[in-house]
Formats: structure tokens, sequence, C-alpha cells
């Protein structure tokens, strides 16, 4: 990740990391990526876990498809 997360806990920061992973990079998420996942959390976490993150991210593009984004949750540049 680009940016210091030392206000997250580890298991949040690999969360995070997860999330970033799948929204841009998914192809490049391999066997250790997963082996680290699962030092923190169970096969059920991380399966819940990708699930949350890809509805997450398939409202954000749906949002921005519509046009909806920047209406109601503007963000500086």
């Amino acid at each position: 990740m680009d940016k210091p997360l030392s206000n997250f806990s580890d298991e949040e920061q690999l969360a995070l990391e997860y999330a970033d992973l799948l929204a841009a990079d998914h192809h490049n998420m391999d066997d250790a990526f997963f082996d680290r996942l699962k030092t923190h959390y169970s096969d059920e976490q991380v399966l819940e876990l990708g699930m949350m993150i890809g509805q997450f991210i398939g409202f954000g593009r749906l949002l921005a498809v519509l046009d909806l984004e920047s209406k109601f949750c503007p963000i500086e540049p």
C-alpha cells in the first residue's frame, strides 16, 4: 500500500491490502498473499471479507457508471 497505515492493526492493514488488490490488481493475488491472510483470518473470514469487499467495489462502480458518485460524496482532488 502507498501510505503508512500506523493507525490500523496488522489485521486491518491486511484487510485494506486485500481490498486494494481486489479493486485494482486482482490478477497479482497469489498463494503467498492468501497464506498471509490465513495467518490472521480463517478460511470463512477470508471468503466473507472478500464477498463484502466485492460488494462495495461493485456498488462504487455502479455509482460511478450512473454518475451519482460525485453528486453525493464529493472527493477532493
